[in-house]
């Protein structure tokens, strides 16, 4: 059986590709307590790439992630599970060091991420942003993603 050709954008996600340690906490606060980390790696095909992230803090969730290429050309598509049993579909872009994930305002919780790539790769600076509907948004938490291998 003939497989879809592969969307050659999909090869902008090696930048994920690997184990990172991650650091959260409040804006401009200290970061919280206990190790976090994630894990991105290619499913065979290299058409859909599978993200796991585990941390220490008991109220923080550990979660799964599946990207693949959006509807756009240039655009991708995060479906995220975690282990309260939430599930969110983001729409996401990863362009000059910048990676970006939304969730649509007509959604009950929009959400969205910014993260700016470290020239190296290796850093990962971000922020999560939780909207109040319209243009009401704010801070959430900031994230930072350190590259372990």
């Amino acid at each position: 059986m003939a497989q879809p050709d592969r969307n050659p954008a999909l090869d902008r996600l090696d930048a994920l590709v690997g184990e990172w340690t991650l650091e959260a906490g409040p804006p401009g606060g200290p970061p919280w307590p206990g190790e976090g980390r994630a894990t991105f790696e290619w499913l065979k095909g290299r058409n859909f790439l599978v993200g796991r992230s585990w941390v220490e803090l008991p109220e923080a969730p550990d979660g799964v992630t599946i990207i693949g290429a959006g509807d756009e050309p240039e655009a991708f598509r995060q479906y995220y599970f975690d282990s309260r049993g939430v599930r969110r579909i983001y729409e996401m872009t990863l362009d000059d060091g910048v990676w970006k994930l939304w969730r649509d305002s007509r959604d009950p919780f929009p959400q969205r991420f910014s993260g700016t790539f470290s020239n190296d790769g290796t850093t990962i600076d971000g922020r999560w942003e939780k909207g109040g509907g319209g243009s009401n948004w704010e801070i959430d938490f900031d994230l930072t993603y350190r590259k372990v291998v």
